[in-house]
């Protein structure tokens, strides 16, 4: 069975390419640690979409709290469980925006317009760094990408550059280990069939 090559690196000419832009008015959930401001771009090179030369800080939220916890819980295959423990050391914050935020569109067409596929969002972080940092380099200077969850693809997420911050306010919702989220954190764990551990 042949197995797929990896993501190429983005076209040279990406810059002539026009974007697929989703626009987005938000409100946005997003998943933090407790004990750190829920507005923070990471430079830390560690994620998909960060920029691999750490000039630029990028945010990362999801539509709803259902690709928030997916994307912070799901990420070690086969582990069906979350400890209390872990639940305590998140928190949850609702992202409002000040204007519509202007977003290179990866769920559909927008891919294969910039001659990319889903491996982008899916495969090796290399590849997609290269390919956040040269759409951030474009010159309809977008606001972040728009992509779906690998852990749950019907979830759409957003990585948000850091040129955005001051469209950027938050108002905290708590950890999902709360008793005002219990409802929430059960539908979550049913949804992806998770245990809790306390």
């Amino acid at each position: 069975m042949e197995l797929p090559e990896p993501h190429p690196a983005p076209p040279t000419d990406l810059a002539q390419c026009p974007l697929a832009i989703a626009e987005s008015a938000g409100p946005w959930i997003r998943s933090h640690a407790h004990g750190r401001g829920p507005l923070f771009f990471g430079r830390t090179g560690a994620n998909r979409f960060d920029d691999p030369d750490r000039r630029y800080g990028v945010l990362y939220v999801a539509e709803d709290a259902y690709g928030a916890f997916i994307e912070t819980f799901g990420r070690q295959l086969g582990e069906r469980y979350v400890t209390t423990t872990r639940l305590e050391g998140r928190s949850l914050a609702r992202v409002m925006v000040s204007r519509p935020l202007r977003l290179v569109d990866l769920t559909g067409p927008g891919l294969s317009q910039i001659g990319a596929d889903g491996r982008l969002t899916t495969g090796r972080y290399d590849i997609s760094q290269q390919w956040a940092l040269a759409l951030h380099q474009h010159p309809e200077q977008p606001d972040g990408l728009l992509y779906r969850s690998r852990h749950d693809p019907s979830q759409l997420c957003a990585a948000i550059f850091d040129r955005a911050a001051d469209e950027l306010t938050a108002s905290p919702l708590g950890s999902l280990a709360d008793p005002t989220n219990a409802a929430l954190l059960a539908d979550l764990l049913d949804a992806y069939g998770f245990s809790l551990i306390e």
